[in-house]
């Protein structure tokens, strides 16, 4: 199965261990970055950047979300 390049908040959660419910949460208050609108309502998540976080690599000090 390949990795989406793009993903909707369910999976970007699934993506972090996280319910939807926390992930959104997470994301409202800035801790996790907002998603991309590619098209009138439809907003995803950068999968590379979501799997970045979760190894910890984006921890580089440059997280500008």
């Amino acid at each position: 199965m390949t990795r989406p390049i793009w993903s909707d908040e369910r999976t970007a959660a699934r993506l972090l261990d996280l319910k939807p419910e926390e992930f959104r949460s997470l994301v409202e208050a800035g801790h996790l970055p907002q998603a991309y609108e590619l098209a009138p309502g439809l907003r995803r998540w950068n999968t590379a950047a979501l799997e970045k976080i979760a190894s910890g690599d984006a921890a580089d000090g440059r997280i500008g979300w």
